[in-house]
């Protein structure tokens, strides 16, 4: 994503597990095309690609534009990615870096631990 691309706005939300065809659904809320979401956008995709393909459903929510679905899951800063599906709900706020504590709370492996 440039610098120049705007943050693109997914409002299909998948609420229910039973009509989701995708193991794991996250919402990514953020602020426009500030640099710490578009941070957050890359970041995001790099790890679900990497660990998840083709198992996850990544939602991009302009907080701008979907101000009754970011109080509904609770918003109170951007970035913030939401675990929607499988439950529990769970929140990550910040630009997606430190991607071994975010592997640990969605209770998965890194690569280097799977292949062993």
């Amino acid at each position: 994503m440039t610098s120049g691309e705007s943050v693109s706005r997914n409002t299909e939300a998948a609420t229910d597990a039973e009509s989701n065809p995708f193991e794991f659904v996250f919402r990514l809320y953020v602020s426009g095309a500030t640099h710490s979401s578009l941070r957050a956008v890359v970041n995001s995709r790099k790890l679900f690609e990497r660990y998840l393909k083709g198992r996850y459903k990544l939602e991009i929510l302009n907080i701008a534009e979907c101000v009754s679905m970011a109080r509904q899951d609770q918003i109170v800063a951007t970035p913030t990615l939401v675990k929607v599906c499988p439950q529990p709900l769970r929140r990550f706020i910040g630009d997606i870096t430190s991607v071994e504590q975010l592997l640990l709370s969605l209770n998965l492996e890194p690569a280097a631990e799977k292949s062993g």
